[in-house]
This record gives structure tokens, sequence and C-alpha cells, in this order.
């Protein structure tokens, strides 16, 4: 244990020396963390909002204390309310703040409370050493550096507890082996410049669609590009229309079991007699299987679990939405059964291989035949940026220790963990049979039967067998092929896993197997994902929250909401998709590798945004509530509305509106101003519900409705 002295001769007892105790003050991220530090340090007394002995203390924040200032506390105090009520206006906008700053959450005692009980403890003149025990991860490290930042009166040694997983013996190890918190301000640095980049997307364009619609809809950089991913996959379900087609195939038996056999030709909707006749010549030829293989093979286990694959199992299996699963791992975590949930990474540290040879020792006990493998396969440290793959601890619970949900949540880790260790390998035997026709054609089949199950009784049940035919090399086989009607298939919702895997790798292509593990692991350290495994969860959950799109059982749907949110965007040019929000994903993970500065990326940000308000100088649909003109039917003033530009005499039965958009021309303010002011517009390019491109303008008829007005024929 370390006990720290500072030693002080003072001149009138010339001979005696005396001692000050001095003292390390740990800061946690929330009190469940505060607790498990001090079951790992010893013994502590507790007191009003920290833990202390002779040695440490230990207190603690509630999550994030402090948050960014809002746009109205970067006003002037010429321009500030004197009642603090401050209206969303385009005159604030866009906010770019020279400096940023943060203020102490606002409504809530307890903060306010906590932040003086750490302001009072490092200030301490006793305390010699500060420890930021933030959650391991950027957001962890900004949360205590705030903190600190703004308690502490004069600069202290500042250190970091960096926490794997939080039982006893791993507090303590980290613990003397804690460094100095200068090693990790590129981390700490990219968490401020995501901080920043977020405020100003999220502040700026939030404001300004919602006062362009007059409808309160959140814009934030990632929230949006995961909204219109769904939102397009729905479009194109609902615009698919299936083809008809036919496809050949056999079903005869042969030695009494059937032979399935599906030829590569396909015919279309109009050509069945083509077909009918293909499969007459077909079947004059004869079928032979001219080869047979067969082949025992070890069947290696799926890797371990990251949060992402860990959510798409139990998405998939148990259809347990991510926020429950995220929840339950984080309790897991903070009860000391699992490691740190939020990793993006399968693989384990090389480091951490004596640790693990004693977490299989605990799992051996339990009765599963595991041993240590020194595999890259399993420890691979260039697949790892900041944590481990998801695994058990030392401390092991019992069943009654966990919910039924909780307990779904670590079995899954834990049978994933045997499964990798298992010390009984699954042998399949693989038979592959090829059968030929006539030598015009061949046709591959393929089975597998599993000779030792192994690892497979642990990790999701036993697998299946694909029996193949008994047929021998030299059998002749019986064809009759058919032409059989199908149609072409719409492609499938967005479901927990598939979303899941394209947030990952937005760029891979979906269809295609050919995509590396390693092709994945550079995608995810350069920033091109959609979100990061610690934040996509509650984006996720936000969009849900606000009606953007909905989850049932394990499909997500676009909603109304987010039809119109995205539209919406789209009709305003805000570009907001994968490929934006991936260029600033790489500035970030720039700044974390210290290539870029945090200024840089918050300048990139600000240039993107800028373009949004410069466009907005050129003809738009307006503003909500901006007069555009004088009804024809009533005289009362015409405004932009949410939908369309509409009569402010609704109310009194006018009907009167003109559409944002019709037939694929866009009816700006100015062009519907024109149309108030003179009964007819300039000629408007459309295109008709066949397709066809036309020109024309738009006029009144003579009850006030908008109709067509053809330019005159030239003869």
């Amino acid at each position: 244990m370390h006990r720290g002295f500072t030693f002080v001769k003072f001149d009138f007892f010339a001979d005696k020396w005396y001692h000050i105790i001095t003292m390390i003050a740990i800061i946690a991220e929330k009190p469940s963390l505060a607790r498990n530090i001090v079951a790992g340090l010893g013994q502590m007394n507790k007191k009003n909002g920290y833990f202390e002995n002779s040695e440490y203390i230990v207190t603690w924040a509630f999550g994030h204390l402090f948050s960014l200032s809002d746009v109205e506390d970067y006003l002037p105090e010429n321009k500030k309310k004197s009642d603090g009520k401050q209206r969303w206006t385009m005159e604030n906008l866009p906010c770019f703040p020279d400096n940023f700053t943060f203020k102490l959450k606002n409504g809530d005692d307890g903060v306010k409370k906590q932040f003086e009980v750490i302001k009072s403890l490092v200030n301490r003149a006793d305390v010699t050493e500060i420890v930021n025990a933030g959650d391991s991860d950027r957001e962890g490290e900004i949360i205590v550096r705030l903190c600190v930042q703004n308690a502490l009166s004069a600069p202290k040694p500042f250190k970091r507890l960096w926490l794997p997983d939080q039982t006893p013996q791993t507090v303590k190890k980290a613990f003397s082996e804690r460094k100095d918190e200068g090693e990790y301000e590129n981390l700490a640095n990219e968490g401020f410049a995501r901080t920043y980049v977020d405020w100003l997307y999220g502040v700026n364009l939030t404001r300004f669609v919602t006062l362009k619609t007059g409808s309160l809809l959140r814009v934030g950089r990632v929230i949006v590009p995961i909204v219109k991913t769904i939102y397009d996959r729905d479009t194109e379900i609902e615009n698919f229309k299936p083809e008809v087609y036919y496809a050949l195939v056999s079903t005869e038996k042969t030695n009494g079991e059937i032979v399935e056999l599906t030829s590569k030709y396909k015919f279309n909707k109009d050509e069945k007699k083509k077909a009918e006749i293909c499969c007459e010549r077909m079947n004059k030829l004869e079928a032979i299987v001219t080869d047979k293989k067969s082949k025992q093979e070890t069947l290696a286990p799926g890797k371990l679990y990251s949060l992402t694959k860990l959510q798409n199992f139990l998405g998939k299996k148990y259809k347990m939405p991510m926020e429950k699963s995220l929840a339950i791992a984080q309790k897991l975590y903070e009860n000391g059964y699992l490691s740190y949930p939020r990793t993006n990474s399968e693989y384990l540290a090389t480091n951490e291989k004596g640790k693990f040879k004693e977490i299989l020792e605990n799992v051996k006990k339990l009765g599963y035949p595991v041993t240590f493998k020194d595999k890259k396969t399993i420890f691979d440290d260039s697949k790892i940026e900041s944590h481990s793959a998801l695994t058990p601890t030392y401390k092991i619970p019992s069943k009654k220790d966990l919910s039924d949900d909780e307990f779904t949540v670590y079995s899954a880790v834990l049978r994933r963990f045997v499964a990798v260790f298992c010390a009984e390998d699954c042998v399949a035997e693989k038979t592959e049979l090829t059968v030929s026709l006539g030598g015009k054609e061949d046709y591959v089949l393929k089975g597998t039967a599993i000779v030792e199950p192994g690892w497979t009784k642990f990790d999701g049940g036993e697998k299946k067998d694909k029996l193949l035919p008994k047929l021998e090399k030299g059998d002749k086989v019986n064809v009759n092929f058919l032409p059989v009607e199908k149609q072409t298939m719409p492609p499938k919702h967005y479901t927990i896993e598939t979303l899941n895997n394209y947030l990952k790798n937005p760029f891979r292509d979906e269809k295609s197997d050919s995509a590396s593990d390693d092709e994945d692991y550079k995608a995810i350290f350069k920033g091109l994902e959609l979100g990061t495994e610690a934040t996509r969860t509650g984006i996720i959950e936000n969009a849900k929250k606000n009606g953007y799109i909905s989850l049932k059982k394990d499909v997500y749907s676009i909603e109304r909401e987010g039809r119109y949110l995205i539209e919406q965007l789209a009709d305003m040019q805000i570009s907001m998709d994968k490929y934006k929000t991936s260029e600033l994903g790489q500035a970030l993970k720039k700044v974390f590798r210290g290539e870029i500065t945090v200024d840089d990326s918050v300048n990139m940000a600000k240039t993107a945004i800028q373009e949004v308000f410069d466009r907005e100088k050129a003809d738009t649909n307006g503003f909500y509530g901006e007069v555009v003109g004088k009804c024809p039917k009533c005289g009362k003033n015409v405004v932009r509305g949410k939908y369309n530009y509409g009569c402010s005499g609704y109310k009194d039965g006018c009907d009167f509106r003109i559409n944002f958009h019709i037939l694929g021309a866009k009816i700006t303010k100015n062009i519907a101003g024109e149309l108030l002011a003179n009964g007819v517009t300039e000629e408007l390019s459309f295109v008709s519900k066949a397709g066809k491109p036309f020109t024309s303008r738009l006029k009144f008829d003579e009850d006030k409705k908008i109709i067509f007005d053809f330019a005159p024929r030239k003869r």
C-alpha cells in the first residue's frame, strides 16, 4: 500500500523530525465505481459525499456534472433578456464561440452539492495527488477532467486510473500502475473535439431547421445519417416492384431420396416457352455424380464479443433492444462480473494473458472444459483501440445473484468465452458432391455432419447437420427439370444486427462476404463508422424517443416524424449522410492520433455549418410563419406553414394553400410570392406522373385554384 510522507524540520525543534501525512484524492465517475475502488483499496470510513482512510480519499461525480453553455450564454450582455428567457431566433445563428465554456448543470441541487464536496477535497492541504477514475473511455476522461479543472485552485499532480473491469483485484493492480494524466491527452482532446463538434451541429442546425419548419426537429451529426439509413431502406422497400422470372429446378428421387438441382439459367416472365424448351433439352441429358469429396475439419468458434456483436446476438435471439442490453452489460460491469462493455474489439490484449489464465481457472471450477490458448485469433494488439473484448472477470456470480435478463446477458458472454477457450474441438465432416448434366452444367452439393460437437455444446447449442443424399461417384441421378415461377424479393428491413453491422462499417458492401476482419478494423480505427460503440445505442434510443424511428421485435422502421425530418433536410439541401459524418469521424480520429488539433476539427464543422446558413440567402421556402403574400380568396396573409404556404384565415374557413412541391417543382417563397402578387408565375420545370418532364407556368383559375398555364405551341 502507498503511504506518502512529506518530512518537515522546524528550526525551533532542532533535534526532532515531524511528518505530514499526504493524501491521494480519487474521483470516480459515479458512486458505484467509487464503492468498487474502495473495495479494492481497503477499509474506508463513509463520509458525506466521499470515503476516507489515512491514505486515500474516494469521491465521485454523477456522470456529467458539467455541460456546454447554451447559445444565449455567449451573447453580449446587451442582447440577453433580463428574465433569462431567450426565444430562438436567427439573429443568434450560427453560433461559433471563440472559446467553448462549460457550466454546472442547472436545476439539480445534488449536482451542486457533490461538486462542492469535490472542490473542498481536491483543495485540501494534505491532498498532494489527484486521480482521474472516470470510466475508461473518452467520455469518462473529460467528465473528471472538467470537475478538476473547475474545482482546483492551484496545480497538483494528476494521475489516471484505467480499469478494464471493476473487480478488487483489477482495481488494486491498476492503482499500482496508474499513469500520469498527460499520457491521456490525445484521448481527452478527442473527447472535447467530439463534444464541441456535436454541440455545433446539434445546436445550430436544430434551431435552424426548427425555425424553418415550425416543428421541433432535433438534428445531430450522427442521428440524422442513422435515421436517413432507415428512411432510405424503407423507401426502397415501398417503391420495390417485384419481377417475375422462371428458374429451372429438378426435384426427383434417386435411390429413394430427393435430389434437388437448380440451374444457373433464368428466364424472364415472358419467356416461359423458352424455359420449357430448355427443360425438355436438359431432361434428355444424363446426370451423373462425377466427383465426391469428404474430409474432416476442425470448426473454429466465433470471436469474443464486442458490444456490437453481443447486441446483435441478443437482439436476434431474444429480441432484446440495444439500450436494454447495454444497460444490463453496464450494470454487470459495475458489479464486477463483466469487463468494460463499450468495447469495439473482439480480441484480447497480449499483456492480459496472465489475467486470463487466472480467470480460466475460475471458469474451470464451474465444470467447463477450458484451457488457455495463445493464438493470434484471440490475442492481437493490432485489433484493439482502447479495450479488449467483452469477457467474464475473476468474479463469477451465481444464478440467484442475477435477474433473468442479467443472467441471459452474462451467460451469452460466458458461453462465448468458454467456446473460444474450449479444450474440446468441434469436428465436422464436410462432403461435396458434383453432379454433371451431360457435361453441359455442373451442380455442386455441399453437406456438413458434426462428428464431435466440442465447443458447440456451450455456445448456441448443437449445430444442425446438413446431410446430402447417399450418392457415390458414378451414380446416375434422375432429373426432371421444370420452369418454376419465382419473384425478385425486396431488400429486407434493418434489424438490430444488420443496422449495427452497417453503422460499424457503412462503406462495406452489405451483400458481399469478401470484406476481411482487417478491413473492418481499419474502418473503425479510421473513424469511418457512424457513431461509436459508446454512443450508438444512446443515439438510436434518442431517435426512437423523438418519434423518428421505431423498433418492433427486431425490426426498425421509419416513422412519420423521421420522414418529415429527412425530407425537410433534403429540401433545405442540408447534407448529413454517411460521407459527411464519416469525414468528421476521420477528423476526430486524427485528433486522437495527434495528427490535427481540436481547433482543426472544430473549424471543419464550422465551415460545413456556415455553408447551410449561406445557402439560406438564396431563394428558399422561407421561415415558419413568414408572410409571402395576400390570399386571393379572402385577402388575409398567406404564411409559410409546416407543409405548405397557407392562408392565415384558415380558422375562419379559408382553405387556400400552395404546396411546397408540385410535380417535382420546388415552389420557393419567391415563386409563391410571384403567384400571389401577379396571379401567374414564370415558366417552371415539372415531371408528369408518368415520369415525363415538361414546362409550364402556374396560374389561378376563376375559383383561385392553381392550374397549369401552357405556352401556345409554335406553328
